[in-house]
């Protein structure tokens, strides 16, 4: 390993003196996101990065989300570029710490669930979502905040955040182990209480969950917020209400996917609340636990929500 790391620093010297380029890239690899070995995604990446010419560095990520030693980095090296290798809960730890150094950001899908990335039309496998790297436009991208903390995709409470909560714990993850909490955790959904207010209307609803979304997500392809828009300046909010049987949700949840996108007003008396708004309050009276873009959170009772507008720059494809 040792010799592998020597290897990427000499080639990033070489690359320095001799190829001089208008883009310079770093790597940050998750050691622990997903199932799939980083070794070849290192090999791939150093092969990749050498055929474009293009100097780059290969570092971790750091589970204490503190990149000081990368914002000094990219201010000394004038680093164009920062990729992001792991999920969303790794996406939003790096893009928190360095948008302000207004860095491009690209993304490898390494997560469980993917979501900011599959929203962005970036493919899941390594190759194809690195040649978006290399290809693609970085474009302004919205992200939000939850009280003081940061979120680029998605924030949930109530069922989603529940089996975000029961994946953390677990000894294996994937898509397997995902799909397995997620169908336990239906049949035993409870609803909680919220008082939402938004768009100058307050109410009260009993709810499965409540989900503020800047993708249209959750991740593994399945759509939470159809009419979401990463560039749109608007937080998606789908409200799924108590309702009285399983089978009757799985009603409710197609009506979801539908996307039938209404005012407040319009919607109070449907299962599903689905509107859009800059910003939003939620009193969780029933305290149900809370995910920040798929990593859970300790619950909060009140949650001011607002959007961050082209917040940073994100390489989608073409």
């Amino acid at each position: 390993m040792q010799g592998s790391t020597e290897i990427y620093f000499r080639y990033f010297l070489f690359s320095r003196i001799l190829l001089p380029m208008s883009r310079r890239i770093i790597y940050l690899i998750n050691p622990i996101s997903g199932t799939r070995g980083k070794a070849s995604l290192k090999e791939l990446i150093a092969h990749e990065t050498k055929q474009q010419g293009i100097p780059f560095d290969i570092l971790p990520t750091v589970a204490s989300g503190n990149y000081g030693f990368v914002e000094q980095k990219i201010r000394e090296e004038k680093i164009t570029d920062v990729v992001i290798c792991g999920g969303d809960g790794s996406v939003n730890q790096v893009v928190h710490a360095l948008a302000h150094t207004q860095v491009n950001f690209g993304i490898i899908p390494m997560g469980s669930g993917n979501g900011l990335a599959l929203a962005a039309g970036i493919p899941k496998a390594s190759a194809k979502a690195l040649q978006v790297v290399m290809t693609g436009t970085p474009r302004l991208t919205d992200a939000f905040m939850v009280n003081e903390q940061f979120a680029c995709m998605l924030c949930g409470l109530g069922f989603d955040a529940k089996v975000a909560h029961e994946f953390a714990e677990q000894p294996k993850r994937g898509l397997a182990t995902y799909a397995s909490l997620t169908t336990r955790n239906f049949f035993s959904a409870q609803a909680y209480s919220f008082l939402i207010n938004a768009n100058k209307i307050a109410f009260t609803t009993e709810a499965f969950f409540v989900s503020v979304a800047n993708s249209n997500q959750f991740g593994n392809n399945f759509t939470i917020a159809p009419k979401a828009v990463l560039s749109d300046g608007l937080l998606d909010v789908v409200i799924v209400k108590k309702v009285a049987k399983p089978l009757l949700l799985l009603t409710v949840m197609r009506q979801v996917l539908a996307g039938k996108l209404r005012k407040i007003e319009n919607s109070l008396r449907s299962p599903v609340i689905y509107f859009q708004t800059e910003e939003l309050t939620i009193t969780n009276n029933g305290f149900a636990p809370l995910h920040i873009d798929g990593e859970p959170r300790e619950t909060l009772e009140q949650l001011r929500i607002r959007i961050l507008p082209q917040y940073f720059k994100l390489i989608q494809p073409a």
